[in-house]
């Protein structure tokens, strides 16, 4: 365990940086010579400055004072929740692959992921602590946190404790993940007789600075300073991408400042704008660029000619006919059991219907397809798992497994309260962008699953309630980039070759991402690539549009 507790100060490494007793210097050249000692893959914080000014005149260019606020809980005064964890419980990391999802969720956060082997390695240490939150019926993380015992770092140190590294899964469905971790980790640290808990957060998280105050969390003020990083890059230069943009266009916008490249706020609203580089001028919606021609963007747009063009280069897709013959509609169902429902041109899961199996269900799921097109696709029903593939330049950058939205009972609730609360998280996750609709589909899923909106579900039980896995109707995404079979990336390359389109979301059917099966379902002209971090879709798309930008690469030593 790294606790460096001679001169200059008390340092302690933490897994994904140090924590600089700042306190603990003698003077503020030594802090600052410590925290410009950060590694490059690490954040390191120095808390508790003396003298902030001094420590920032050493260095002014490369140290800045980080924008968060400190709270503090006497655990005397402190207010647990009423709530009892319900679904999950709280455990210390007992096997290492927990830090493999303690990563994914990090980074799902865009936060920095921690060094698995040397926190593995000293996870009986007690000045650290890493907790999980898991799933009670499959155990599957969906939430983490670190605590920080000061007085185990020095026998000079105060009787105190710090919260670090709080992290929820955007994904996970079970409510008060955040909270119970907290609660847990004052619990944890009363019971070993600290007194005190301190905790950082970034000036602007209004959400979670309200969570800690109901607590009975109280703002100390005091100071933090951290090395200047691409990291950190943010919290020194501000949020430099123009106001009203969506995550998807925000992210490119972001990606092409950070390079340098002139953005022109066209419309953010309708998520337009145009990117500008010496003589070179690009105009944007999302992810959809002037550079993807018009001829590409109608076949995309056109689920049959998609299909039919696919077939031409010897892809897979599922077999399909036009809605209009009321007897070959019912021949198709009888055929293949299972049908799926769409409107030829449409976008983000509307007028869908998955898994029609009855007469009555195709008829109403036909009517509700026809309220965005005229002409209405019946599509043999595959099943599998939903996979999501980015090719940008004739490239995979991505791939991810899109899961359709499920609840899981209280034993109090309705599926109706259920689906409202999951559908705000959502909603809050995903900058708006993502909302289950309590509309017919829904319904009819509900009532497959055998219950109607206004039951109450038993505890535990879960139900999904919507077949389609689009982010916008609730689904959530699941990266499988480095698990992605070969052929399946190779098929989606020569699909976006076929379709003749610089940057496509490709949707497959298939049975596992890390086997061979596929069938391709559509393309998708303007993907969302705010929905595929930490890969890098929005540095592609920018390598793309602007090669002049590209970094090359260090020279081997």
């Amino acid at each position: 365990m790294e606790v460096l507790q001679t001169k200059p100060g008390t340092i302690l490494q933490c897994g994904w940086g140090r924590l600089l007793f700042a306190d603990t210097f003698p003077a503020p050249e030594s802090l600052a010579e410590s925290i410009l000692a950060e590694r490059d893959d690490q954040r390191d914080i120095a808390l508790y400055l003396l003298d902030p000014h001094l420590v920032l005149n050493c260095a002014p260019q490369q140290i800045f004072l980080d924008p968060s606020n400190t709270y503090r809980a006497h655990f005397s005064q402190y207010k647990k929740p009423a709530r009892e964890p319900s679904g999950f419980e709280i455990r210390e990391v007992a096997h290492k692959e927990d830090l493999d999802e303690v990563n994914r969720i990090y980074s799902a956060l865009n936060m920095v992921p921690v060094d698995k082997e040397y926190v593995w390695k000293q996870r009986d240490h007690e000045a650290f602590t890493y907790f999980v939150a898991v799933k009670t019926d499959t155990q599957e993380v969906i939430g983490a946190t670190m605590g920080v015992d000061h007085r185990s770092c020095g026998e000079h140190m105060p009787n105190r404790c710090s919260l670090w590294a709080l992290g929820v899964d955007p994904r996970a469905e079970l409510p008060g993940v955040g909270l119970a971790l907290v609660n847990h980790l004052v619990e944890y640290y009363g019971s070993r007789g600290r007194e005190e808990m301190d905790v950082s957060v970034i000036h602007d998280n209004v959400k979670a600075q309200r969570l800690y105050e109901k607590l009975g969390f109280q703002r100390i003020y005091i100071f933090a300073a951290k090395r200047r990083n691409r990291i950190n890059e943010r919290l020194f230069v501000g949020a430099p991408a123009p106001e009203g943009y969506n995550p998807y266009a925000a992210i490119i916008i972001n990606e092409a400042l950070r390079r340098g490249i002139a953005v022109d706020p066209l419309s953010p609203e309708r998520g337009y704008f145009r990117l500008s580089l010496g003589g070179r001028t690009v105009t944007c919606w999302e992810s959809l660029s002037e550079l993807t021609s018009a001829i590409a963007l109608m076949r995309t747009g056109d689920k049959q000619y998609t299909r039919e063009i696919l077939n031409e280069h010897k892809l897979c897709t599922p077999d399909q006919i036009t809605a209009g013959d009321r007897r070959q509609e019912l021949r198709f169902l009888n055929t293949h059991k299972s049908v799926v429902v769409k409107p030829l041109h449409g976008e983000q899961g509307q007028g869908i219907s998955v898994d029609v199996r009855s007469e009555e269900s195709l008829k109403n799921a036909i009517e509700k397809a026809r309220e965005h097109d005229d002409t209405v696709l019946i599509e043999q029903y595959v099943e599998g798992q939903d996979l999501r593939v980015i090719v940008i330049n004739q490239e995979v950058v991505a791939a991810a497994v899109r899961r359709p939205p499920s609840v899981i009972g209280t034993g109090e609730h309705t599926v109706r309260a259920l689906i409202e609360k999951l559908s705000r998280r959502r909603a809050a996750a995903t900058g708006g962008e993502s909302t289950i609709p309590l509309d017919e589909e829904t319904e009819r899923c509900v009532r497959m699953a055998g219950y109607e909106l206004d039951d109450v579900l038993e505890k535990d039980t879960a139900i999904a309630v919507r077949k389609t896995a689009n982010l916008h109707t609730g689904g959530t995404i699941h990266d499988v980039t480095a698990e992605l079979h070969p052929v399946l990336a190779d098929a989606s390359v020569r699909a976006a070759r076929a379709l003749d389109i610089p940057v496509v979301g490709l949707d497959l059917m298939v049975p596992s991402p890390d086997r061979p099966e596929y069938v391709f379902i559509e393309a998708n002209e303007r993907p969302g690539l705010a929905n595929h971090e930490p890969q890098p879709t929005a540095e592609k798309f920018i390598d793309f549009l602007f090669p002049q930008t590209i970094t090359p690469p260090a020279p081997q030593a």
